[in-house]
């Protein structure tokens, strides 16, 4: 069975940096695309980066410039690289690896780590 464990969240200050790490346990096939979604209290859960297996990257405009997506392909393993790290980044943020073609029932999912950005 395949099982995604995230890590690296926790509290950080303003300003701070962090870096989220999330491996699959089991082997995955057909991998598309590897990415990061939060979900902030009373909000819905919005997507903060993505990147193609290939290398091609997507963020979202919040995050374009203080945040970086990076991929092993090898080990199915995606990380979330923050800098820069506003209290409107706290979140509930989970990683994500879907298979080609996409949709309901090609999603894996973290179980998600708390990001708290203290100002």
């Amino acid at each position: 069975q395949v099982q995604l464990v995230e890590s690296g969240g926790g509290l950080v200050q303003a300003g701070g940096s962090l870096r989220l790490s999330c491996a699959a346990s089991g082997i995955i096939f057909s991998v598309n695309t590897m990415g990061w979604y939060r979900q902030a209290p009373g909000k819905q859960r919005e997507l903060v980066a993505t990147i193609i297996t290939g290398g091609r990257t997507n963020y979202a405009d919040s995050v374009k410039g203080r945040f970086t997506i990076s991929r092993d392909n090898a080990k199915n393993t995606v990380y979330l690289q923050m800098s820069s790290l506003k209290p409107e980044d706290t979140a509930v943020y989970y990683c994500n690896i879907r298979r080609w073609p996409g949709g309901a029932g090609n999603d894996y999912w973290g179980q998600g780590t708390q990001v708290t950005v203290s100002s």
